[in-house]
């Protein structure tokens, strides 16, 4: 007999010899660290890509915020010199101040009309409720650049489509875009048009995920619409609402292409949203290290204002 015979016989003997539990023990972390290793090997890709392109891109970023740099000179260390004239910048305050007034402006009514058109949805025939699905979902596939060039020809002070309907009603004619009192009010239409399909599409999917008996025995209690939606509709969906009202206050903070495009941030700076006094810096600056600095203090504002709503708008996990 040889010495690979021996201990081959040696190890089948242990194994007859070990109780059930080891057995089935051994043979579930056999089973664990294979699929472990397989599920590793499967997000290799993910996290180099997100290494890449997120990762590296932020910690470099954070290196040169402390950097006298330029594209035409070496980085040079400055300390905490580019915060400070950040933080010391009134325009920097100015455009975050301005950028939370058109939140107030869009995420309330955004997520108001999305309720109300959901519960449409879900109230109708299942035929007429794809086709408003399919009307709510259109603008979301439309280009934000597109949407910005409509609403400029709509809001011509000559020619445009809304001062002409005022007009038959007697209505001066009215500088949308050309007036500081009305250009972020006007910016803040299309915003609400182009975020309104996938809300509603969300509260939607929220809506019919809700068992149809709590509204049956609601309705034997003699509750009409509203109060099926204050004390159902609203608490089973307050998770999603949670979600939208964060995704739709940082969607909001962030816009830029509508400023940019119909307003290009006037006048008088009344459109120039956090993201469009960033860019101007980083185009019009030859230090590059403010616009940077700038970027990371709103990242810092953006997750301070998310951990507050989370704090204070309590999530919770619904039990059936």
């Amino acid at each position: 007999m040889t010495t690979t015979q021996t201990v081959g016989e040696r190890g089948l003997t242990e194994l007859l010899t070990l109780p059930d539990d080891k057995l089935r023990r051994r043979a579930m972390n056999r089973a664990r660290y294979r699929d472990t290793k397989m599920a590793y090997l499967m997000l290799a890709p993910a996290v180099a890509l997100l290494g890449v392109f997120v990762i590296w891109p932020a910690v470099y970023a954070g290196f040169l915020s402390f950097q006298d740099w330029s594209f035409y000179k070496d980085p040079q260390f400055v300390g905490f010199r580019n915060f400070v004239n950040v933080l010391t910048d009134p325009l920097f305050w100015a455009a975050i101040v301005r950028g939370f007034q058109f939140v107030l402006m869009t995420v309330p009514i955004m997520l108001v009309l999305a309720f109300f058109f959901a519960s449409l949805v879900v109230s109708v025939s299942r035929h007429f409720a794809g086709v408003l699905k399919v009307s709510i979902y259109i603008p979301t596939i439309i280009s934000g650049v597109i949407t910005s060039i409509i609403f400029v020809l709509i809001y011509d002070y000559s020619g445009g489509l809304l001062n002409a309907v005022l007009g038959m009603f007697g209505i001066d004619p009215i500088a949308w875009l050309g007036d500081p009192a009305w250009a972020l009010v006007a910016i803040a239409v299309p915003a609400v048009w182009l975020g309104m399909g996938l809300t509603s599409l969300i509260m939607v999917a929220a809506m019919v995920d809700i068992p149809t008996e709590f509204y049956e025995a609601a309705a034997m209690e003699g509750a009409n619409w509203w109060q099926k939606t204050f004390y159902i509709t609203l608490p089973q969906m307050k998770n999603i609402l949670l979600y939208l009202l964060i995704t739709g206050f940082v969607a909001a903070i962030q816009q830029f292409e509508l400023p940019l495009v119909m307003t290009q941030g006037g006048p008088l700076d009344s459109t120039t949203l956090p993201n469009l006094f960033i860019f101007n810096h980083f185009r019009n600056d030859i230090s590059v290290g403010y616009s940077i600095a700038a970027a990371l203090l709103l990242f810092v504002v953006l997750g301070t204002v998310s951990a507050l709503v989370f704090r204070f708008v309590n999530s919770e996990r619904l039990v059936d």
